[in-house]
C-alpha cells in the first residue's frame, strides 16, 4: 500500500515524514512539493503521477496530507484512510493546523505507527486508539494489566467497536430517521428535481452483547421476503439508493436478503445513510401571483409590485411543521414594504433584499396566505426584476418525505431482556425552492 505518509504546509515544507517502504525516496517527495503544492494543481488534481510515483493527497485547511506509492494500490481505500486520519488528529488535539502538528509531532508518529502496518491501514477507530495512545501524562491506572488485556482483546477481536461488560439498569434503544428533502419546482408546477438524503441514527443503551435486526419498507427487502403479512402485502416499498452502513453492519446478511443485522456500539452512532429519488412525497406547494405596475416612461421596469403568496400543506392534518421560514427575494430598491398575513409574521429584511415570512407552526391540509405591497424607488440605472426562486426552511416531526418506515427492530441477547424501543421521524428542508 502506502510507501510513506507526509504532512506538508502550503509553503511546501515537510512537517511530518513517515516512511514504511523505501521504494519512494525523500527526494521524490520533495520534487512533488516543489512542482505541485505551490501550483493550482494541488486543488484540481488529488492524484498525481510523476516519474513512476503516484501521489495521493488531500488538503485540510493549510495542510496537505500526502500518501506516496509505486504500486497499484486501492486508491479509494487510501483516500478513506487520509480522511480518517485527519479526524483522528482533530479528536486528539482539536485543530488540524501547522501549529498543532508541530506541538504534537511525537503523538502523530505514534498514531501513524498504530494506524498503518507496513503501509496497510489497520486501525482508525478513535475510541480504541485513545485507550492505549495517550495525550499528556499517563496515569498509572491507565497501564493496569487488566485494562491492557481488555483493550487488546477488543482491538484484535471481530467486534472492535463495542466493549465487553456493558450494563444498564434500563435497556433502551432510540432510532431517529432524519431526512433532508431537496426540491426544485418550475413556475408551471413541474418537478425539476426531487431527492431525499437520509440518516438512520441510533442511540444504544443496551447491556451485554446484543444482536439487532433492523427492517424497513425497502422495495427489494419486501420482494425478497418469503412470508408476507397482510400489511406488508398491501404496503408499497420504496427504492433506496446510495446506502452506506456503519462498520458494525453484517454486509453478508444484507447482500443475501437485505436484512440489516448488527451488534451496536454503545451510545450514539449513524447506522446508515441513504438517498431516495423516486416517488418523493412533497410536503408543501406554493402558489404565487405577482402584479408589476410598470413605470410610465419605461414599461419593462416596475415602479411597484403586488405579491400574493399561498403556502399549502399537503401532509396529513394530524401532522404539523415547525420553525417554518419562507424567503422571497425582491428588488434591492424596494422601500416601505407592507406585509399582511393570517398567520406568522412577514418582514422586509433590507440587508438580505428579501421578505422573510416566519411561522411557528403549519398544520396539515391547510392554506396560509401572505400579501405584500412593494413600492420601488427610482434608480439611475434601472434593470428588469430577475425573479429568484422562493425558498423554504421547515422541520416536520413524524413525517418522512421518502416514505421510509421501520417495519421491525428486534434485539436478541442471552440475558433475554426486553428493551424499550423509541422511533422518531423528522424531515427538514434542504435546498427547497419554487420558481416564480
Amino acid at each position: 500500500m502506502a510507501s510513506s505518509i507526509v504532512f506538508i504546509n502550503i509553503k511546501g515544507e515537510v512537517l511530518i515524514y513517515r516512511c514504511y517502504k523505501y521504494d519512494v525516496s525523500r527526494q521524490e517527495t520533495m520534487e512533488f512539493c516543489r512542482k505541485i503544492i505551490s501550483t493550482k494543481e494541488a486543488k484540481e488534481m488529488p492524484i498525481k503521477y510523476m516519474n513512476g510515483v503516484s501521489y495521493i493527497f488531500t488538503q485540510e485547511g493549510e495542510i496537505v496530507l500526502l500518501a506516496t506509492t509505486k504500486t497499484n494500490i486501492n486508491t479509494a481505500m487510501m483516500f478513506q484512510f487520509l480522511y480518517s486520519f485527519i479526524k483522528i488528529c482533530k479528536s486528539y488535539f482539536g485543530e488540524f493546523s501547522e501549529e498543532k502538528i508541530r506541538e504534537n509531532f511525537v503523538l502523530i508518529y505514534e498514531l501513524l505507527d498504530e494506524c498503518l502496518d507496513y503501509g496497510y491501514p489497520q486501525l482508525t477507530d478513535t475510541d480504541l486508539l485513545k485507550k492505549f495512545i495517550f495525550q499528556g501524562k499517563v496515569k498509572e491506572e491507565q497501564l493496569s494489566q487488566l485494562k491492557l488485556t481488555s483493550t487488546l482483546t477488543q482491538l484484535t477481536g471481530s467486534v472492535s467497536w463495542r466493549e465487553p461488560g456493558i450494563s444498564y439498569a434500563n435497556n433502551e434503544v432510540y432510532i431517529d430517521i432524519m431526512e433532508n428533502i431537496n426540491l426544485l419546482i418550475s413556475k408551471t408546477g413541474e418537478v425539476i428535481k426531487s431527492e431525499v438524503m437520509g440518516v438512520v441514527g441510533v442511540k444504544s443503551l443496551l447491556s451485554g452483547w446484543p444482536e439487532c435486526k433492523f427492517g424497513m419498507n425497502d422495495k427489494l427487502q419486501l420482494s425478497k421476503s418469503n412470508v408476507k403479512t397482510a400489511s406488508q402485502s398491501t404496503s408499497k416499498g420504496i427504492s433506496i439508493e446510495d446506502i452506506r452502513f456503519h462498520q458494525c453492519v453484517k454486509l453478508s446478511d444484507f447482500n443475501k436478503d437485505r436484512t440489516i443485522t448488527f451488534i451496536p456500539p454503545d451510545g450514539i452512532f449513524d447506522l446508515m445513510t441513504y438517498r431516495v429519488s423516486e416517488n418523493v412525497i412533497i410536503p408543501f406547494k406554493i402558489f404565487c401571483n405577482i402584479i408589476e405596475t410598470p413605470t410610465p416612461n419605461n414599461p419593462s421596469i416596475p415602479q411597484a409590485i403586488d405579491l400574493d403568496l399561498t403556502v399549502k400543506a399537503l401532509y396529513d392534518k394530524e401532522l404539523y411543521a415547525e420553525n417554518v421560514v419562507v424567503k422571497i427575494q425582491i428588488p434591492k430598491n424596494s422601500t416601505n414594504v407592507k406585509t399582511h398575513t393570517n398567520t406568522g409574521k412577514g418582514k422586509h429584511e433590507v440587508d438580505k433584499s428579501s421578505i422573510i415570512w416566519r411561522l411557528k407552526k403549519i398544520f396539515g391540509e391547510k392554506d396560509y396566505k401572505l400579501k405584500c405591497e412593494i413600492p420601488l424607488i427610482p434608480i439611475s440605472d434601472p434593470k428588469p426584476w430577475t425573479r429568484a426562486p422562493i425558498s423554504m426552511e421547515f422541520n416536520i416531526p413524524m413525517f418522512t418525505a421518502s416514505g421510509l418506515r421501520v417495519r421491525y427492530f428486534h434485539v436478541v441477547e442471552k440475558a433475554n431482556y426486553k428493551p424499550m424501543k423509541w422511533i422518531r421521524y423528522v424531515t427538514k428542508a434542504g435546498d427547497f425552492q419554487f420558481r416564480i
